[in-house]
C-alpha cells in the first residue's frame, strides 16, 4: 500500500484528512490525472485497497474490466477478532482506547502480521518488516494510522453496496484468501462464493 497517503515514502500536505473517502478521492484524482486515456482499468486489491477500490468501482462501475482480489473485504464475516477491539473502538471512542490501540503499530504488531499463519516464520525476510515498521515510525504517522483504524468503520456499511455490485456487474473476479489471515478472515471469501 506504499502508493497510499500516509504510507510508504509517500508525502503528503499537513492539511491532508486520512480517511477512508479521502484516499479513494485522491486515488481516483490520480487514475482521471493519467495522461492516457483511461477508460477501463483491471484493479488488485487487499488490504486498505479493497474498500479503496471497491468505492472507485461503485462510483464508475464500467470503469473496472476485472479485479483480482488477495483478501479483499467486503463481508462482515470477513472481519476476525482482531477487530473486536476496534469495534469497540469505533462505538466509543475514547482517548484511553485510541492510545491502547497503538500496540497494532508496534514493531511486535508489524512483525506479527508477517509471521502470523505462517509455517515457518525464520524464512520471511526480517527486513521487510523492519522498513514497514521504519516507515511506520515517522513522526505523525502513529496518529494517521490510528485515524485510519478508526476511519474503516465507514467502509462497513458499504459492504452491501460492494456486495450488490458483484452481483449486479458481474465483473471477472479472481479471489485468493490465506487461510491464516489474522485480520481478514477466510469467511469473507467463503462469502462472496455464494454471491
Amino acid at each position: 500500500m506504499s502508493y497510499l497517503p500516509g504510507f510508504g515514502f509517500t508525502t503528503v500536505p499537513t492539511t491532508y484528512k486520512y480517511n477512508f473517502e479521502a484516499l479513494a478521492l485522491t486515488i481516483g484524482s490520480f487514475l482521471a490525472a493519467l495522461p492516457i486515456l483511461l477508460k477501463r482499468y483491471s484493479t488488485y486489491i487487499f488490504d486498505y485497497g479493497a474498500p479503496i477500490g471497491l468505492r472507485l468501482a461503485l462510483e464508475n462501475p464500467s470503469a473496472v474490466a476485472a479485479i483480482t482480489s488477495q483478501n479483499g473485504n467486503a463481508y462482515e464475516e470477513g472481519l476476525s477478532s482482531f477487530w473486536d477491539p476496534l469495534k469497540e473502538h469505533w462505538t466509543i471512542g475514547s482517548a484511553e482506547q485510541r492510545e491502547g490501540l497503538s500496540a497494532f503499530l508496534t514493531l511486535e504488531g508489524t512483525k506479527s502480521q508477517y509471521e502470523t499463519g505462517t509455517r515457518n516464520p525464520s524464512t520471511i525476510a526480517p527486513e521487510s518488516y523492519t522498513l514497514d515498521q521504519a516507515l511506520m515510525d515517522r513522526n505523525g504517522n502513529k496518529d494517521i494510522q490510528l485515524d485510519l483504524l478508526h476511519d474503516y468503520r465507514s467502509n462497513v456499511p458499504l459492504y452491501p453496496s460492494f456486495q450488490e455490485y458483484f452481483r449486479k456487474s458481474q465483473v471477472p473476479l479472481l479471489a485468493v484468501w490465506g487461510k491464516n489471515d489474522q485480520i481478514f478472515a477466510p469467511e469473507g471469501r467463503q462469502k462472496r462464493l455464494h454471491h
